[in-house]
């Protein structure tokens, strides 16, 4: 009989701001392998991402491939992705390197917010170096994750404030719900543990200590004094500096009651990683797919209008007429309520001064 691998991968998974960048730098300051070179830590992320620079980028490329963002909420884009990483090309590329850090370190960590994407491909790699698998997704409140998002990262709409600021809550919860429901899906049957981010910065050696036991991880189950001080400074409970609530990311009843929904099924296999929470889970996932598709199909005629007005703008720059600008794109009833002054203000702020001269106000 051979002998078990010790090879190990640990990836660390879940929606980006849940704490994944501090359970990666854990593990890693314990003893597991983070490839380098990694990401540099800036302003979001004083502490650093944890995150391998090749796999980051990896990821961008495919998913550029796929028409999927990072923080997708279509149901569909699962298989999308699924479908651009595939082939026999990428799945060779991934395992060789993962061989080449295996060579490194037996138990490597792997974090990306965009690895859930991904998560098929990486455990054919790791199959064919030989290594065992675990997963450990984190778990944090899906309003102070959009909460941290926003703050952090910017409104995915007109502005900060206003109807943009709403549309980017939106979107962000919604991605939450797509991707934790399916990260799930992805990680059962698996080697796998789910941890709340809060219990991590309260008392880390509980939740870190039981996945040394439970993934059998020789850098943390044999961590030395100097290594356990080295994490509780790394650990700094201020790290959880966005603390927001419902009242603060508005978002429509329907949505944010299966968010709740998802938040409470997900806590529940924390705790007890039954069948019938994982049940719970598969009827959530279908429950969001069908409001996704309500929404899609409510909003058919905004999609529509969009097509032909890219279509439009198209067939004016193949024409040898240039594009229209910001301005000229404002529909010519809402220019008429701004004063002339300021239109030619306005034109000249963004390059567009026009001759003056009778009628051109």
């Amino acid at each position: 009989m051979t002998e078990p691998t010790r090879r190990r991968v640990v990836f660390v998974v879940g929606s980006g701001r849940s704490g994944t960048s501090t359970m990666a730098g854990t593990l890693r300051t314990l003893g597991l392998h983070v490839p380098q070179p990694e990401v540099v830590a800036d302003a979001t992320n004083p502490k650093g991402f944890g995150e391998p620079r090749w796999v980051v980028d990896l990821h961008t490329e495919l998913l550029a491939r796929s028409n999927v963002q990072v923080s997708d909420a279509r149901p569909r884009a699962w298989l999308d992705t699924g479908t651009t990483s595939g082939d026999h090309a990428t799945r060779a590329r991934v395992a060789a390197w993962l061989e080449e850090q295996l060579a490194v370190g037996d138990e490597l960590v792997i974090k990306d917010p965009r690895a859930a994407w991904f998560l098929g491909l990486w455990r054919a790699a790791a199959d064919r170096c030989g290594a065992t698998s675990s997963y450990v997704t984190m778990l944090r409140p899906v309003t102070e994750v959009v909460g941290s998002k926003q703050t952090y990262y910017g409104s995915m709409g007109t502005g900060r404030g206003g109807a943009g600021a709403d549309q980017g809550a939106i979107t962000r919860t919604a991605a939450w719900v797509n991707m934790m429901l399916h990260t799930e899906r992805a990680t059962r049957g698996r080697q796998r543990a789910f941890v709340h981010y809060a219990d991590l910065l309260d008392d880390w050696t509980q939740p870190v200590f039981a996945l040394g036991e439970a993934f059998d991880l020789a850098g943390v189950k044999t961590a030395m004094a100097v290594d356990i001080a080295e994490v509780h400074r790394f650990i700094d409970p201020s790290l959880r500096r966005v603390t927001m609530t419902w009242d603060d990311i508005p978002v429509p009843d329907r949505l944010r009651e299966l968010a709740d929904e998802t938040w409470q099924a997900l806590d529940a296999i924390a705790s007890d990683d039954t069948p019938a929470h994982q049940e719970w889970c598969d009827q959530l996932r279908i429950a969001y797919a069908e409001q996704y598709a309500e929404a899609e199909a409510f909003a058919h005629s905004t999609v529509v209008a969009q097509r032909r007005a890219a279509a439009a703008e198209a067939r004016r720059e193949a024409g040898g007429q240039p594009a229209r600008s910001a301005v000229d794109r404002v529909p010519h009833a809402v220019r008429a309520m701004v004063p002339p002054a300021a239109r030619e203000r306005l034109r000249k702020a963004i390059g567009r001064e026009r001759p003056q001269g009778p009628g051109t106000r």
